[in-house]
């Protein structure tokens, strides 16, 4: 009979919290779904290999031989705007996409006749392709300084596919007219260029993060296999997840980041999951258990607060879809499905793996690293960051909070904005040209709809009544001067009047157009019109949507995620204090990300540090996202301190002993995790586009924040002021 089978020698602790929820703080190991995971894994270590390669190939095979569906206009549709998207396409008048081939002069005046030859040839070349349907006239700029010709493709939805042989003509005369500059762009081409940049920034991180984590690892663990474990599951569980985000896309549209967040969770928590695991399984065997025993040690103790911790950020994922936001069901779909897979990794093929292992785990050996890992002394570092704590915690806790608070002020400032060209990187060649498109044809840079559903009947009365729309916008300030066009659909029962204007989609007077219009003026010259519906659409209007949905959502993603952590932490660890102090530093960690935000990437200064142009804005859907993610990684450092905190308590150390062994014990380990972390995250903000330098850089200094200020300052201040009533009766026991 295999030796598991017998009872196993129990250490001079009590079990991890999660392990005892269910029985007034102490359980058996032997009960404990962790465990008994683990206990399956090493008697099976073949066999849960085996499963494990097979979930990460099969996942990644279905990734391979199933297409990725992404999301359109129709899936980000929402507000007035959205049931003007949705209407125009119902009715056939939604315009198909189109891209422009530009041509301007290298230096001096355009040369007009090599400028004309080079557009005729595009013209010809163009006019054949199967994507195009048609070939505009040339137009020539107001001031002659450019000239283009544009071409309509034949689908409204087209893609990367579709555009790229119109790239390939573009580049050909180019090179066969050298004399004038021939560029092409269109929001088909600009979107394919910024999701090729993304797909090779990614390829980047991932080279880049990799060899980063391993050096930390090898830092913290000394042994060369022992710091790759941790990268292998972290890595395979990306792969797995990856593959299943292809086929989950048929149900929620992937929003073109999904992969980005893929890759960043998938390593930080990955690592994170099986960096506690292992480090508590060699501590368990320097304390003198055999392997095995280690092994269903670490398992009944990190291995729940890896179960925990794992819950708690599926939990705040969750919250996410109260957003009802394409963008953030995608990013959301993507991380439940990466943490899900590095939570089961680490439960399951992990155990297998230290157990095949066995002493080769901590070979070959890194001299220096591995003395400085092995030895047993006491570090000094995390003592004396503790001592102002224990020493004068209200004093420490109140400093600590008011600095915290003073950085987390300018959050009050934020300001939001929609991706668009204005964020798309510099290093985008196609951004350059619509910039140049824009100054050259400036009467075509915003385009505001009003589209009418009434009954055919009343077709005569909408359009007589959209005449007299355009007609008062144009004589108002922020339509002087637009251009106009009233088109019906072939049933008579759609209507849609645009109103193209010279200023940019996202400046004041494009969205003061958009409130002139939607507050009153189309309303009154619809009245008596009894089967009209109407809405007002466009980009700018569009954009003023999302902002307004996130704005109203805001508040209940936010209740959703604080009060759901709170529930976990409070039937963990069986303790409203500890669920109201989690909330509250998390929340503390947020507010300091955010003010971080608008320092960074509302003003100009850190424009040339990081590589990028401030708008004075942050991307709108930053902030939420990031509170969601933050609310679960910092579950991560904070279900694991205090669970060794409370196994001191529950050995009899009094609350003050209790805390100081908890935290400097459990220092080491954390601070290698948030290492981990912020080194992923800066990773991602030195990538090109602005909304991953956003989302790295809120994310690094909050996890920094969280992990070394909050984690082993903050809490331990709030933990002795409020003394042993933050336990339970059954923890509360006396010093022996």
């Amino acid at each position: 009979m295999s030796r598991l089978a017998h009872p196993v020698r129990t250490p001079d602790r009590s079990p991890d919290p999660a392990a005892a929820a269910g029985a007034g703080g102490t359980a058996a190991r032997g009960g404990t779904v962790t465990v008994r995971m683990a206990r399956w894994s090493a008697t099976h270590p073949w066999l849960a290999i085996a499963l494990w390669v097979a979930l990460v190939v099969g996942c990644v095979a279905l990734g391979t031989t199933t297409s990725l569906r992404q999301a359109d206009d129709l899936d980000f549709a929402r507000g007035q705007s959205g049931a003007a998207t949705r209407w125009l396409h119902d009715a056939g008048l939604a315009e198909p996409d189109t891209e422009n081939v530009l041509v301007t002069a290298r230096s001096g005046p355009l040369d007009d006749a090599a400028a004309r030859a080079a557009l005729t040839d595009a013209a010809r070349r163009l006019r054949p392709l199967p994507a195009v349907r048609g070939v505009g006239a040339v137009a020539i700029a107001p001031d002659r300084s450019a000239m283009t010709v544009q071409a309509t493709l034949r689908d409204a939805d087209a893609d990367a596919d579709d555009v790229r042989p119109l790239l390939a003509v573009t580049s050909a005369v180019q090179r066969a007219h050298p004399s004038v500059r021939v560029e092409q762009v269109g929001a088909v081409s600009l979107n394919a260029a910024v999701d090729e940049l993304v797909g090779e920034d990614l390829a980047t991180a991932a080279m880049m993060s990799t060899p980063v984590t391993l050096l930390i690892l090898l830092v913290a663990f000394g042994a060369v296999v022992a710091a790759g474990v941790p990268v292998l599951i972290a890595l395979s569980a990306v792969a797995a997840a990856t593959g299943l985000s292809t086929l989950a896309s048929h149900l929620v549209p992937d929003s073109g980041s999904t992969s980005a967040m893929i890759l960043l969770m998938g390593m930080a928590v990955g690592v994170d999951y099986s960096l506690f695991y292992v480090k508590r399984m060699r501590e368990e065997q320097r304390a003198g258990h055999d392997r095995v025993d280690a092994v269903e040690l670490a398992a009944e103790t990190s291995g729940h607060a890896v179960l925990v911790s794992g819950f708690a950020v599926l939990a705040a994922m969750l919250g996410l879809y109260l957003a009802d936001d394409a963008i953030f069901d995608s990013l959301a779909t993507g991380s439940i499905t990466v943490v899900a897979i590095a939570v089961l990794g680490s439960l399951t093929v992990l155990p297998a793996l230290l157990v095949k292992l066995g002493r080769a785990v901590d070979r070959p050996r890194v001299p220096v690293l591995w003395r400085l890992t092995a030895h047993h002394r006491e570090p000094r570092v995390w003592p004396a960051l503790l001592r102002p704590s224990l020493r004068h915690p209200a004093r420490t806790l109140g400093i600590t909070v008011a600095v915290l608070g003073a950085l987390a002020l300018p959050a009050l400032g934020l300001h939001l904005q929609s991706s668009g060209a204005a964020t798309v990187p510099d290093q985008v060649a196609a951004k350059h040209t619509l910039e140049r498109l824009d100054a050259a044809f400036p009467d075509q840079r915003a385009e505001t709809t009003v589209v009418v559903k009434a009954a055919p009947g009343a077709a005569a009365a909408v359009r007589a009544a959209l005449r007299d729309v355009s007609a008062a916008a144009v004589s108002a300030a922020p339509f002087r001067g637009a251009t106009t066009e009233l088109r019906t659909s072939s049933d008579a029962a759609v209507h849609v009047l645009s109103l193209a204007t010279a200023v940019d989609a996202d400046s004041g007077p494009a969205h003061d157009g958009v409130v002139l219009l939607r507050r009153g003026l189309v309303a009154r010259e619809l009245t008596g019109i009894a089967s009209a519906r109407w809405a007002v659409g466009g980009e700018t209007a569009t954009n003023a949507d999302d902002d307004r949905h996130l704005a109203d959502r805001l508040p209940w993603v936010i209740g959703f995620v604080v009060v759901l952590t709170m529930l976990i932490m409070g039937w963990v660890f069986r303790s409203v204090p500890i669920a109201l102090v989690t909330a509250a530093m998390n929340l503390l960690s947020a507010g300091v990300s955010f003010g971080v935000l608008v320092l960074v990437f509302q003003h100009s200064w850190a424009d040339s540090l990081l590589g990028f142009e401030s708008t004075g804005r942050v991307v709108n859907w930053i902030p939420l996202f990031m509170f969601a993610v933050l609310f679960g990684l910092s579950m991560d450092y904070h279900v694991f301190v205090i669970s060794r905190v409370r196994e001191a308590r529950e050995r009899g150390l009094p609350p003050r002993r209790a805390i100081r062994d908890g935290i400097v014990g459990s220092a080491g380990t954390v601070s290698s995790a948030a290492l981990i972390m912020v080194s992923v995250f800066t990773i991602f903000a030195a990538l090109h586009l602005v909304e991953m330098k956003q989302f790295g850089v809120g994310l690094a200094v909050a996890v920094l924040v969280d992990a070394i200020v909050v984690r082993e300052i903050v809490l331990p201040s709030a933990l002795l002021l409020l003394g042993d009533r933050v336990w339970p009766a059954a923890v509360r026991r006396p010093a022996a």
